[in-house]
């Protein structure tokens, strides 16, 4: 893992931008992995900046969402899919056939997930898949538990993670109790990682995930083996494992 630390969280959102920009920029049909939430709001900004200013195109690049929420309308303004084409997708020239998110409301969620791991298969590895972190260690909606599914499936999201996407709905009874999301497996095939944590209050969990064991209680925790992570913070949190 390649940690980096910011004292500003405007710095830490140009980085960011400028990491996913260079993959473009070095190969203009790559496939990003996209994430949703507050974190990587900045850095979505930053992008779409760079587009005005024509400094990158998306034309041949192609996107996959790690999740969506399960029975959420697409048009409503918190479905992932809302999310990316107003905080992204409708800013880029980018082709909305090529803008992948999981069906929330596919009849059969078990079915749609097979078919969306076959969609990520058939294009190819991910060059780089961004990801935040959630209060409880789960990265997409891959939430800690006994044991951790491989593919993309849907999931029951603990309440700790309803509570914390709370704020973004009327009440917590608007919050979804399931969704889909990519699995560890999935995630951790990507060739590159980066991996946004933002506030005070989450640096206990990134020092888990960079420095605890590795753990499904703590799904994050296995990033660790995967040979190429960058992490952007502005916690106070140091990596203490060996580089060797």
């Amino acid at each position: 893992m390649i940690l980096h630390k910011f004292k500003d969280q405007n710095e830490l959102n140009r980085v960011g931008a400028d990491l996913l920009l260079s993959v473009v920029r070095s190969k203009p049909n790559a496939i990003l992995g996209m994430a949703t939430g507050s974190t990587p709001v900045g850095i979505y900004q930053e992008i779409v900046k760079s587009f005005k200013q024509g400094l990158v195109s998306f034309k041949e690049v192609t996107t996959f969402n790690l999740d969506e929420y399960a029975g959420l309308p697409v048009t409503h303004p918190e479905s992932y899919r809302s999310f990316m084409q107003s905080h992204l997708f409708n800013h880029i020239d980018i082709k909305p056939e090529n803008t992948y998110v999981p069906n929330g409301n596919a009849d059969d969620l078990d079915e749609e997930g097979r078919r969306y791991d076959e969609l990520i298969y058939q294009k190819g590895l991910v060059d780089m898949q961004i990801l935040g972190i959630g209060h409880n260690g789960h990265i997409g909606f891959n939430e800690p538990d006994e044991s951790l599914s491989r593919f993309t499936h849907k999931v029951t999201l603990k309440p700790e993670t309803r509570e914390a996407n709370k704020r973004f709905f009327n009440s917590i009874d608007d919050v979804p109790t399931h969704a889909l999301t990519m699995g560890m497996g999935s995630i951790l095939h990507a060739k590159s990682i980066l991996l946004v944590v933002k506030g005070a209050e989450k640096a206990e969990i990134l020092d888990r995930t960079l420095n605890g064991p590795i753990t499904t209680q703590v799904p994050a925790s296995f990033l660790q083996t995967h040979p190429r992570v960058i992490v952007l913070t502005d916690c106070d949190v140091d990596y203490k494992r060996s580089h060797s």
